[in-house]
């Protein structure tokens, strides 16, 4: 492949690489080759990712005589259920797809999720690849190896830890990401400023107006640090056992705001309203400065993002679905708390009390 920045998920024998760089989608089916992952795949994507980069990558993939077809659906969170999960598997089960043919992921976080769930139960498991299209995929949900669909009762509440085999990230497809989209996924950008580093949030600061314009080489630096700080962390604690937990900075609240929402609150703007929430909770049992919840708000503002839970939300919905989030343990609701920027606590002893009045 042209140039690009490699790093490694470290998970011993299920160790993988994020490729990281410009321009490269038509090099994939080489790289593909070269690594041997499966014999042939099914690219799965929205109907509108499908019709932007589906051609090329199936190109690419042809060319490098990988057979390779590609599978869509229609775009939007509302796609991310058992239904369609299920249909899926009946495709690659009327394909004949056996445990030596693969499925790429190719688009955001939906599809990420959605598409890693079947490879990871099709046949008990079989190759899967990730090429994000999103800033928000880039930078978070493609890395990691979380799967998985949401039910009535929740978001992402069915799934599996499953690791791609490889991530592509071209930075240049994210032109093509409507600005909400990468506004949305900038709030998952801060997230890793305020959980592991105060000098990249101070950089997030320092470029807000290069960031926005999409400078290659910044856009690059940012999502190939937001990547070492996951892989880091995934490689700590691959399962969220212990201190993957924080990276769910913002989402715990985030994930209630945008299922009351009935998702028409995108997922990053749901956790920079919950990254809100988290902060004045920690002002309120003093893990936190007052000063550094304001600077906090302050960076999310400045990307465009929400940081107030709609008046019209009914609070008692959105405490419904605290008590249905999947990181309950024993009955207990566990936060991700800043105590400062750079570093976050994580805590069950967060009081009904505290919780309703940063609700209100």
């Amino acid at each position: 492949m042209r140039d690009v920045n490699e790093l490694v998920v470290g998970l011993d024998e299920r160790a993988y690489p994020i490729c990281i760089g410009s321009g490269f989608l038509e090099d994939i089916g080489a790289d593909l080759a070269r690594r041997n992952i499966a014999k042939r795949y099914c690219i799965i994507a929205d109907e509108t990712v499908a019709g932007l980069y589906g051609e090329t990558v199936n190109k690419s993939l042809r060319n490098n005589n990988i057979a390779a077809e590609c599978i869509t659906f229609p775009a939007g969170e509302e796609s991310k259920n058992l239904k369609l999960y299920a249909h899926l598997c009946s495709i690659l089960a009327q394909k004949g797809y056996d445990r030596k043919d693969g499925v790429i992921a190719l688009g955001g976080g939906v599809t990420g999720d959605l598409a890693g769930f079947v490879a990871s139960s099709y046949l008990r498991g079989i190759p899967f690849v990730q090429i994000p299209t999103t800033l928000l995929a880039q930078v978070d949900s493609s890395v990691g190896g979380k799967t998985g669909v949401d039910i009535p009762e929740g978001k992402n509440l069915v799934g599996a830890f499953y690791q791609p085999k490889a991530v592509y990230i071209d930075i240049d497809v994210l032109r093509t990401l409507p600005k909400d989209e990468f506004l949305g996924g900038m709030a998952e950008v801060i997230k890793y400023g305020v959980i592991r580093s105060s000098e990249f949030f101070e950089f997030l600061s320092q470029e807000r107006d290069t960031i926005l314009a999409m400078q290659p080489d910044i856009l690059e630096y940012v999502v190939k640090t937001c990547c070492q700080i996951k892989a880091d962390v995934v490689a700590e604690d691959e399962r969220e056992g212990d201190i993957r937990r924080i990276l769910n900075f913002g989402h715990t609240i985030g994930h209630a705001v945008e299922a009351v929402s009935g998702f028409s609150i995108i997922h990053g703007k749901a956790v920079a309203i919950g990254m809100k929430a988290a902060s004045n909770i920690a002002c309120k049992m003093g893990f936190l400065q007052v000063e550094d919840s304001e600077k906090i708000i302050q960076l999310l503002k400045e990307y465009e993002l929400p940081t107030e839970i709609p008046p019209n939300f009914d609070r008692q919905q959105i405490k419904k679905f605290l008590l249905r989030d999947k990181k309950i343990v024993a009955g207990k609701i566990a936060y991700v708390l800043p105590t400062t920027i750079g570093h976050v606590r994580i805590t069950t002893e967060v009081t009904e009390d505290v919780v309703d009045q940063v609700l209100s």
